[in-house]
């Protein structure tokens, strides 16, 4: 936890309502999003109890597994989420633009991307879970399963996994998200908890916030009491309908409070770099719904050592450049770092931006740039830099003594003799120049995987698509 970050929970507690902790949106958020709350039944990893989901706030679709032992009435129930999820992804594979690469062959892009949104990072969990479940299924052979429930266990792992790739707004958390904008003074633990969230958010910690008993839990995992008094017995007496009403009581009130959540991240404006990361989002979408149309083998059940390393580095560098533009787009996170010396913001006292450097052909414009700040900057001289106010611009640190910084402009003024116009900041202007960059190490070169040493696993032996379910299979089913 940052020091600012400590310092608004601190705050909320002592004012009692949440404190904002940024002041823009960090994820893409859809007009109509797919909210989706599973339920799982107690003591058991993966089995279905209900889910209660939809892109209408005023028409949310229950669907309740009444016997969640009986494994053909949860394959089932899988059957029928598939018959409300995949007619909502497949709907966004039509419309496609053509997008050039530099170095590559171009490839076709959705032009936009479905969003499923959980109440908490269990819920994340639980679609993983349920999607190992059932992406390996077959319809043929010995225990056949409805022919939508293996696409259905492909796009739930993609969807669960994508979750955990930073910055990715194609399967969101809601406690998580409202986190990140929304410092309570609670504990990180208790943030977990949906409705406690919400309550310190909009009212502060209201009854019903502070007990969360009162409230029905957001999932997957449900109420051990409701499970004793209310489930238990609604099981037991075979009544599908008094199960569907028990467990409608506990989603309806979570339904309600995810839609306030989504309104609360809806009423913050995007951050300039969300696009941009939605971008890469609908660039993914379109390469796993590609994989499968060409009949590619579900996702393997643990990653070989050469994909397991490229994935890592993926996510490293997404995870570094996630950081630096969120700085870059709010001033609150960007704070974090003028505190540490990475970043300082001042004012613009003098400009030199006819400076040169070098003679003949190796004369470079190089304008100069002095601010006058109150903030410590801790970067050695020649420290590479970068300004919010003028993205791409590159600049290099050249001195900093008693408050006054110089600052060399290196590029992003153009080619000319002179800078273009608004290149250079203006005295008077208010600017921040920061150490944090996007310009990363690129991919390792790592061998392919059928060379993959001893030492590492070997190569490949079995593909996941030979996975052939049997009796032991059928015993451990969503377990």
């Amino acid at each position: 936890m940052s020091l600012l970050t400590s310092l608004a929970r601190l705050r909320a507690l002592d004012e009692g309502i949440a404190q904002p902790i940024a002041t823009v949106r960090h994820c893409h958020l859809r007009d109509q999003p797919m909210v989706f709350i599973p339920l799982k039944l107690s003591g058991e990893a993966a089995a279905p109890l209900a889910a209660m989901l939809g892109t209408e706030r005023d028409r949310p679709r229950l669907l309740v597994v009444s016997q969640p032992r009986n494994r053909d009435l949860r394959f089932a129930w899988a059957a029928e989420l598939a018959g409300v999820l995949l007619p909502y992804i497949a709907r966004f594979l039509a419309d496609t633009e053509t997008v050039e690469r530099r170095g590559a062959d171009p490839y076709e892009r959705a032009l936009d991307a479905p969003q499923l949104i959980v109440p908490n990072a269990a819920g994340v969990a639980f679609t993983r879970l349920l999607g190992r479940s059932t992406r390996f299924r077959r319809a043929d052979g010995p225990y056949p399963v409805p022919d939508v429930v293996p696409l259905l266990g492909r796009w739930l792992t993609y969807f669960g996994e994508r979750a955990a790739y930073p910055g990715s707004s194609l399967m969101l958390a809601a406690t998580e998200e409202l986190g990140r904008h929304w410092a309570s003074g609670q504990s990180s633990l208790e943030d977990a908890n949906l409705a406690a969230l919400l309550g310190w958010i909009t009212e502060g910690p209201s009854d019903a916030a502070e007990d969360p008993l009162i409230w029905p839990p957001a999932g997957p995992a449900t109420d051990p009491g409701f499970d004793a008094e209310v489930l238990a017995p609604a099981i037991d007496s075979g009544s599908a309908e008094r199960i569907t009403e028990a467990l409608r009581s506990q989603l309806e009130p979570t339904w309600r409070l995810m839609w306030q959540a989504i309104d609360l991240l809806a009423g913050l404006e995007a951050g300039a770099s969300v696009a941009q990361r939605w971008e890469q989002d609908r660039g993914s979408f379109s390469g796993m719904a590609q994989s499968i149309a060409e009949g590619a083998p579900p996702q393997a059940r643990r990653d070989g050592a050469i994909a397991a390393a490229a994935k890592l580095a993926r996510m490293e560098r997404a995870q570094a450049g996630y950081e630096v533009q969120r700085a870059y787009d709010d001033p609150l996170i960007m704070a974090e770092y003028r505190l540490t010396g990475e970043a300082f913001a001042g004012e613009v006292i003098e400009t030199v931006p006819d400076n040169v450097e070098g003679e003949g052909r190796s004369r470079k414009l190089r304008p100069l740039v002095v601010i006058k700040t109150d903030d410590p900057v801790r970067l050695p001289p020649g420290a590479s830099l970068g300004t919010p106010q003028r993205r791409g611009q590159g600049a290099e640190l050249v001195s900093a003594d008693e408050g006054l910084v110089t600052v060399k402009i290196t590029k992003g003024m153009g080619r000319g003799k002179t800078p273009t116009p608004g290149a250079v900041p203006e005295v008077g202007e208010r600017v921040c120049y920061t150490s944090l960059t996007d310009d990363f190490q690129g991919s390792p070169n790592l061998p392919d995987a059928e060379a993959t040493p001893w030492t590492h696993g070997g190569p490949p032996q079995h593909h996941a698509a030979e996975h052939t379910p049997d009796d032991e299979d059928a015993q451990e089913e969503w377990s």
